[in-house]
């Protein structure tokens, strides 16, 4: 498996707490929630991802 990037994100802390819900609800951690929404508007906006 490739090494994973690490980046620093600031995020207002009402979309902090609306992902953290979303996350909780999906049983994810928040990190693999922003993963799992930033694939899902590739996948939608029609960008592949290798």
């Amino acid at each position: 498996m490739a090494e994973r990037k690490k980046i620093l994100l600031r995020l207002d802390p009402a979309v902090h707490d609306a992902i953290a819900k979303w996350a909780a609800d999906d049983l994810r951690s928040v990190n693999a929630q922003i993963e799992f929404a930033l694939r899902l508007a590739l996948t939608e906006a029609g960008r592949k991802i290798r």
